[in-house]
């Protein structure tokens, strides 16, 4: 073994040798490649195969991140591409982890999540293109469906079976819906929507019929079985029908009630009862019409018509004249020999006569107009009733007071509403609701009077208790008026004693006084009494003190209170 290797490095020694320096730089360069690529091979070899779970590449990394969280929730090991395409390791975690973002709702907006089927392949095969087909026609009609306004989320399910041989072996194409409403949508009770969702599935899938076609909510409800909704679509058309008679009702009433109440007064017009009959039923009306030719329009701007008409014009004429004179004769033949003439005209031979005809045939041409219409509804009959109250009047006596019956209320006259009013009003009614006596309308007009038996009561009431307010008050005044009569006499009276009294008072001072002088006097001639000046003008100032408290006690006691309070 030994004596071999070192025969085999001698020789590859002895090659080299011989080699030039281009033949060694290549075969260095083999050598290189051959070893870079064999360590490229058991890399690649060593590195598990990772499957993309969404072949659409993922821009936000807020949605990579959430779909690479939910994948690791799982257990399974999820990586991100350059491009942004998120990938597993094996094919069937991808599936599973692809069914699970679907179911909830992790799937970017707008991202297909079959695209990985989308990719093109050499070995592609008809199921897989079949799919694709399917898959597209599904994810369009789910599309369709989700931009409706009333739907929230569609979910579509369609299944297209294999074509057969024969068409009685051939399998029907099925379409199932489950639809989620909007709040506040009306798509479960409403019927067109739902045809309105069948259409969309017709017209798109090829094949599709009505009775192969579910469309539920999400509680499993059908809404699509229309034959089980017939009665509930005859119930809605009745209703919608009997609203439209009360609509209609409802302005006629309005309108007419408003007119009566503007003229005679809202409390004399109360109540207005309108009744339409209508017939609903489609009706087709064929009608023709025939009128003559213009011959000659009117001229713009004449204050008459100058048009021409005809009633026909003539498109051909024929004639024919039959003229026939004569005996009658019949030539038999040779003598002897029974002729060939029947009995009716062997009968009338030999008789005179003479016949003359004309025959005129004339074709004239008229206008014919032909016209179809389709009426629904139609107004069939309009009854109307009404009661306009009359007027009442309270009567007056001579002061133009209300009048008191002995029962105590006040008295009143009724003047009814006069037959020409009424006939107007029966007539402004008739004009208002587009009366037809053919049509079977009717207008009835009543002038029955109300039953006011409470607002004449109330009116009563009212009337005594203002005219006992008006007692109360006029007495309320009266007692005042006399306490300020006996008030202001009180005070003449309080005054003119008090000017008595210091009258009287005065004259006992002066009385007194003249006393005193007096005394005084007889003193002064009996004794010598001698006094100073500031005596003198102290008694002076003590007979004023006395003089003025005799004549304004109130002052002077206002003025001894005010001296206390001070010391």
């Amino acid at each position: 073994m030994g004596e071999l290797l070192k025969r085999i490095l001698a020789q590859i020694t002895a090659l080299w040798t011989k080699w030039s320096l281009v033949q060694r730089i290549m075969l260095i360069g083999i050598v290189l490649a051959a070893v870079g690529g064999v360590v490229a091979l058991f890399t690649l070899s060593s590195s598990p195969a990772m499957v993309p779970v969404i072949d659409a590449p993922i821009r936000d990394e807020a949605d990579q991140d959430r779909i690479v969280t939910r994948i690791n929730e799982e257990g399974i090991r999820a990586t991100v591409s350059a491009a942004g395409i998120v990938m597993v390791p094996d094919e069937t975690s991808a599936r599973r982890m692809r069914a699970i973002l679907i179911r909830e709702d992790l799937i970017p907006a707008g991202t297909d999540p079959w695209a990985i089927f989308d990719r093109e392949r050499w070995t592609i095969t008809d199921f897989e293109r079949n799919q694709n087909l399917r898959r597209a026609i599904t994810q369009m009609v789910t599309d369709h469906i989700r931009a409706l306004d009333d739907v929230d989320d569609a979910d579509v399910t369609i299944v297209q079976p294999e074509r057969e041989l024969f068409t009685q072996d051939q399998n029907p194409v099925t379409a199932s819906v489950i639809i989620t409403p909007k709040p506040g949508s009306d798509i479960v009770t409403n019927r067109k929507k739902i045809e309105g969702i069948q259409k969309i599935l017709k017209f798109a899938i090829q094949g599709l019929r009505d009775e192969f076609i579910v469309i539920t909510d999400t509680t499993g409800l059908q809404l699509n079985d229309f034959e089980g909704m017939a009665a509930m679509d005859r119930l809605s058309r009745i209703e919608r029908e009997i609203k439209i008679v009360q609509t209609l009702e409802a302005k006629y009433r309005a309108l007419v009630i408003q007119s009566l109440q503007n003229t005679f007064t809202a409390d004399r017009v109360r109540d207005l009862n309108i009744k339409i009959d209508m017939d609903m039923s489609p009706r087709s009306v064929n009608t023709e019409e025939f009128f003559p030719v213009t011959i000659r329009e009117r001229t713009p701007g004449l204050p008459y018509d100058d048009s021409e008409f005809a009633r026909s014009v003539t498109r051909s004429t024929s004639s024919s004249s039959t003229s026939w004179r004569g005996t009658g004769f019949t030539p038999e033949g040779p003598p002897g020999v029974e002729g060939q003439t029947p009995p009716a005209f062997r009968d009338m031979q030999n008789l005179y006569g003479e016949v003359t005809q004309e025959t005129l045939t004339q074709n004239e041409e008229i206008n014919r107009r032909t016209i179809q219409e389709e009426r629904s509804p139609r107004m069939d009959r309009v009854t109307v009733s009404v009661n306009i109250d009359g007027t009442w009047r309270k009567k007056l006596d001579e002061k133009r007071n209300p009048v008191i019956t002995p029962e105590g209320e006040i008295e009143r006259e009724y003047s009814p509403i006069s037959d020409e009013d009424l006939s107007q009003a029966q007539q402004l009614i008739r004009d208002a609701i587009g009366y037809s006596a053919a049509r079977g309308d009717s207008v009835t007009v009543t002038r029955i009077r109300y039953d006011r038996t409470r607002q004449f009561a109330d009116e009563d009431a009212a009337y005594f208790r203002q005219q006992q307010l008006r007692m109360t008050i006029l007495i309320f005044i009266g007692g005042l008026v006399l306490l300020a009569i006996g008030f202001v006499a009180f005070r003449v009276i309080s005054r003119e004693l008090e000017r008595r009294r210091r009258l009287r008072e005065e004259e006992i001072s002066r009385q007194q006084q003249a006393l005193r002088e007096s005394a005084l006097m007889e003193a002064e001639e009996g004794v010598e009494v001698s006094m100073s000046v500031e005596e003198r003008r102290r008694m002076e100032l003590q007979e004023n003190a006395i003089n003025m408290a005799k004549e304004h006690p109130g002052d002077v006691a206002q003025l001894i209170r005010t001296w206390l309070l001070e010391e």
